[in-house]
């Protein structure tokens, strides 16, 4: 075209216009209806495509949830962000996203309420709505698998498909840009695949189908070319060859940076095909027990003195008729009774872990729906379903009690164990909450236990491990009865009998099951409060006998319950299970008889004899005597010239003061050995256990001694009051003596520079997070061996020095001076807590 060509405009219909209606073009009057059926069916398949896209990511997403309702409602909202788009296309671009946030609220609000309907949630729909805003992608990425479609867990799936599908509408449809619109989609198909993790089988046919539904979405709508073929066509000849010279080189560019991709990518994917993915839930914590749940087993004794409180108000619906089972312990010779006569032990907490002072609930919850995952029964079991309702009374906690092994919940929001079959309610029991809880009861083959073994190895290692500091006297009681029991169950029995034989229960037993408590429960003197106990040390002495014996063993604590009515605090007890292959966790009893006389346990249990035997005392050695000296003969005394008595009275003083100086003086020498030895010698962990034994060895040097049955998070409670009494009624800040590091009570390694406001309470706050974060590092060191660091360590050591330097300071100055010279620490060189 040349430079001064006339610009022609065509403003009517012309041959060039295919959707002209002149009936004098060829094809005549029908050729606009073709035209416009034309643009109609190329307009189809993207939406089509974007519909089927964002459903292909809530099938994917849908292999971890229970039924296919998640993949449904998906689906809606993919067909209704992209029908509204499509509806809307006419309207202003501004106007389109109210629209369709609109309509997604409708559809949201419609499949909240739907699945809160079909999860029997309790509460209105404002308050599930709310609850679920709040709390949707914790809970997504918390919950049990299959996770059941509740209001929580579906939110963040549908709003996020809706807002794919609005976006990819809008930059595909008004944009015109197909392939930037299937950007959304995409994403979220990421995302539903970032989300299942290693959690289902690889996506592999789905992702094919997204593949193909992309391509042929972009095949169809691709635009017509021209009547000749060639865009080019109809341009001058020198326009001509320069459009198609561009054209020819975007195309090999394009198809060069498609191919360096596929080189560059496909060996790092290739190479990842096999690799397992990353299970986001890793990195959310899950639902958590209080501290008062953590360790159940101790409210025993607080329940056993106040045994009218109402804990709990149970209803029982069981399969009518009487079915045969066995007892609770498994005992052949026991035959069996009626269902119905037998009491239903309702489980609260299932303890696994012991370190020698605690035993604790080791449990991970995952938020669970109104379904359970179910478990392959054991075989040659007996299984009877157990329906209850329960209506919480004065019980606090998260802990929710259940009759083994719970299979479905309603009117409770719950998380579940599965290794354990317990359950947490996260927000805390109040009164009135009632529940329904449906069971299996299970019951093992107790004809198989004379013959069943225990298993061993990794999978089993942590109800076997049996902590450092076991008293000798535990280990050979543990040894006899293995030594006269050769097969894991009557191992098991012998322990129960034992148990049941020679001790009392009693209502009034103070708590405790660490070593020392459970050392003085077997073998303290009768006359002096030993050998007397709740099912507290009951239970935790048959699991520890158990573990010496090889015996994987845990802790229940429950409730026994007639099936109906109150559940008072004297039903509250606790009982053992052992493990054994092929039966599961089997329980026992080892409290005694009420009709049974406890006998002695000097008659059965074989002490070790403190003198060699007689045929290995060795003979003495007769040695000649020497002559006896005659007697002096009687006469005044003889005058030899000695000492004055003065000088030997100012020389024994002398001495005796120098032999009290040294003895001082090897004191404090030992003293600071001692503290240097606990601090710097040794790896990270011994090195952490040393810098506790000095905050505890202070504690006592202070008169709060704290003993062996508190945790370390209670000590370091103990800890934190006894620093924040001591300066109440201490010295002023100013007089304190500077800490082993130079700085003002050794306070200034905490970042405490000046006095506080008033005594006792600037201390508590910074010190007190220290001492805390020392009780962290210690039960580190207790449950994850060898994983302390060096700066761990240093920082064990600044924190103890600073808070024993604190504590001291708030002495009188005499008992400061003696504070160094004390002897206890030595004394107490060995205890670990």
């Amino acid at each position: 075209m040349g430079r001064g060509a006339p610009v022609v405009t065509l403003t009517g219909p012309s041959a060039a216009d295919p959707t002209t209606d002149d009936p004098r073009e060829p094809g005549g009057p029908d050729r606009p209806a073709t035209a416009r059926l034309g643009r109609v069916l190329r307009a189809v398949p993207v939406p089509l495509a974007l519909v089927a896209m964002i459903g292909l990511a809530g099938v994917v997403l849908g292999r971890v949830y229970a039924g296919g309702v998640l993949t449904a409602l998906v689906l809606g909202a993919a067909v209704g962000s992209v029908l509204v788009s499509v509806a809307a296309r006419r309207l202003p671009s501004w106007l389109v996203a109210p629209i369709s946030v609109l309509a997604m609220a409708g559809w949201t609000a419609w499949s909240l309420r739907l699945t809160a309907t079909r999860a029997e949630l309790p509460g209105g729909f404002a308050e599930v709505a709310a609850d679920a805003a709040r709390n949707g992608i914790p809970r997504l990425l918390t919950a049990m698998i299959p996770v059941e479609p509740t209001p929580d867990t579906v939110l963040v799936p549908l709003v996020a498909a809706w807002l794919a599908g609005l976006a990819g509408a809008e930059v595909a449809l008004r944009a015109g840009r197909v392939l930037l619109g299937y950007l959304p989609p995409l994403l979220l198909y990421a995302g539903a695949l970032y989300v299942v993790g290693p959690n289902a089988d690889p996506a592999i046919r789905p992702t094919l189908a997204l593949v193909a539904v992309a391509v042929l979405g972009l095949a169809v709508s691709a635009q017509p070319s021209t009547a000749g073929g060639d865009p080019a066509a109809g341009l001058a000849p020198a326009v001509r060859t320069a459009v198609r010279a561009r054209l020819a080189a975007a195309s090999a560019a394009g198809v060069a940076v498609v191919v360096a991709l596929a080189a560059l990518l496909g060996p790092l994917v290739a190479a990842r095909v096999q690799d397992r993915p990353v299970d986001p839930r890793r990195y959310v914590e899950p639902p958590q027990v209080e501290t008062l749940d953590e360790n159940p087993l101790i409210r025993i004794s607080g329940w056993a003195l106040n045994p009218e409180q109402k804990l709990l108000d149970v209803r029982t619906e069981r399969p009518a008729g009487p079915t045969a089972v066995p007892p609770p312990t498994g005992d052949p010779a026991g035959g069996g009774e009626p269902a119905e006569e037998l009491a239903l032990r309702i489980r609260l907490a299932v303890l696994s872990d012991y370190d020698g002072v605690t035993w604790r609930v080791g449990a991970t919850y995952r938020n669970a729906g109104r379904i359970l995952p179910a478990a392959a029964p054991a075989p040659d079991s007996t299984v009877e379903t157990v329906r209850q309702e329960i209506t919480v009374a004065d019980l606090t906690g998260r802990l929710l009690p259940a009759v083994a092994t719970p299979r479905e919940v309603t009117g409770a929001r719950v998380a579940y164990d599965p290794a354990t079959g317990t359950l947490i309610r996260p927000e805390g029991l109040i009164p009135g909450l009632r529940y329904t809880v449906t069971s299996e009861r299970e019951r093992p083959d107790v004809n198989l236990l004379a013959t069943a073994n225990v298993p061993a190895g990794d999978q089993v290692a942590r109800v076997l491990r049996v902590a450092d500091g076991v008293p000798e006297p535990l280990r050979r009681l543990a040894t006899q009865l293995a030594e006269e029991n050769g097969a894991p169950y009557a191992r098991a029995l012998a322990v129960e009998q034992f148990l049941a034989e020679h001790y009392r229960l009693v209502a009034d037993a103070p708590s405790g099951h660490a070593y020392p408590n459970l050392n003085f429960f077997l073998f303290g003197p009768r006359n002096g409060g030993g050998q007397r106990g709740t099912s507290e040390q009951f239970a935790a002495a048959f699991a520890v006998l158990g573990r010496l014996t090889g015996l994987p063993t845990r802790v229940v604590v429950g409730f026994e319950s007639t099936g109906d009515g109150p559940v008072r605090a004297a039903d509250a007890y606790a009982w053992p299970e052992v493990l054994f292959e092929g039966l599961g966790w089997v329980p026992f009893d080892p409290l005694p008889r009420p009709d049974q006389e406890p006998r002695p346990v000097e008659e059965d249990f074989r002490p070790q004899p403190e003198d060699p035997p007689p045929s290995e005392v060795p003979e003495p050695t007769l040695e000649p005597t020497a002559e006896p000296e005659p007697a002096a003969a009687p006469g005044p005394p003889v005058d030899g010239g000695g000492v004055p008595t003065p000088v030997l009275v100012g020389g024994g003083a002398g001495g005796v003061l120098l032999l009290v100086g040294a003895l001082l003086l090897t004191l404090l020498l030992m003293r600071r050995s001692l503290t240097r030895a606990r601090l710097e010698r040794g790896d990270p962990g011994q090195r952490i256990a040393g810098a506790w034994r000095e905050v505890t060895d202070a504690l006592r040097l202070a008169g709060h001694p704290v003993g062996g049955d508190l945790a370390a998070t209670e000590v370091a409670a103990r800890a934190h009051r006894a620093l924040a009494a001591a300066h109440r009624a201490g010295l002023p800040w100013d007089t304190a003596d500077p800490g082993a590091d130079g700085s003002r009570s050794g306070m200034a390694d905490l970042g405490v520079d000046g006095p506080p406001a008033a005594p006792g309470h600037a201390l508590a706050g910074p010190v007190g997070a220290a001492v805390d974060e020392l009780a962290d590092l210690l039960n580190q060191v207790a449950f994850a061996p060898g994983t302390a660091t060096g700066e761990q360590a240093a920082r064990a050591a600044t924190v103890a020095t600073a808070y024993v330097d604190a504590l001291r300071a708030a002495r009188p100055w005499w008992r400061r001076l003696l504070w160094s010279l004390h002897p206890g620490p030595l004394r107490h060189r060995s205890q670990t807590r």
